[in-house]
Formats: structure tokens, C-alpha cells, sequence
């Protein structure tokens, strides 16, 4: 299956947060050709924002910093432009405020009737 990878569970990836052990199985399955995985071309901007952003709150030392980055690398996505996909995206962020869409993805993710999300 083809999945779009955010950069928040890229980061999972290298950083131990909450779902890590999901955003891992993920990339052990892209790694064994389970799953394709692809992204938008500021992912690994998103990503290096992200670690600049842990190693100031203490979270990962300038070190630790530096080798995170290289081991996400190493399991990249393929790499998309992302300019002339912001028009889709827009259209698909903005139908995802309609009840209409809502309602199947909360009762896909078990959460109910209730058309908010």
C-alpha cells in the first residue's frame, strides 16, 4: 500500500514519543517492501526543524541531533514537489470539515456517530 509520510511521524522514527512503536512498524514495513512511502519535497526541512526544535528543549543532544538525522535519511520517502500539489490539498483539507467526511473517518476510527472530530 502507498502511504503520504508526515514529517511528525518521520520524527517518531528517530525520537521516542508517544506512538513511536506504530510510526516504527511503519518504517520497518517500507523497509521490507510492505508499504510505499512518499512525501512532500519539505519533509526532511519539517524533519531537521523538528530535531533543531527537540535538541532545544533538551530532548536530544547536538550530537545526538546530527546522527538522527542521518538515520531518518538513510529510510527516506520518495520525495514529491509539493507546489503544485497545494491545490489538491486544499480541496481535500477543506472536504474534511463537511459531516459528510467527518462521520465515516471518526466511524472508521471507532469513535462514534458524533460528526466532530
Amino acid at each position: 500500500m502507498k502511504y503520504v509520510l508526515d514529517s511528525s511521524i518521520g520524527f517518531k522514527w528517530v525520537v521516542t514519543e508517544d506512538l513511536s512503536d506504530e510510526a516504527n512498524a511503519l518504517r520497518d514495513d517500507f523497509r521490507n517492501r510492505v508499504h510505499e512511502l512518499i512525501a512532500p519535497d519539505v519533509f526532511p526541512i519539517e524533519i531537521m526543524h523538528a530535531l533543531i526544535k527537540a535538541e532545544r528543549q533538551g530532548r536530544v543532544t547536538p550530537a545526538q541531533g546530527g546522527k538522527l538525522w542521518i538515520d531518518m535519511m538513510t529510510t527516506a520517502p520518495q520525495f514529491f514537489a509539493s507546489l503544485p500539489l497545494l491545490p489538491r490539498a486544499y480541496e481535500i483539507a477543506s472536504a474534511a470539515r463537511d459531516w459528510r467526511v467527518r462521520l465515516p473517518l471518526r466511524r472508521a476510527r471507532g469513535m462514534g456517530n458524533s460528526a466532530s472530530l
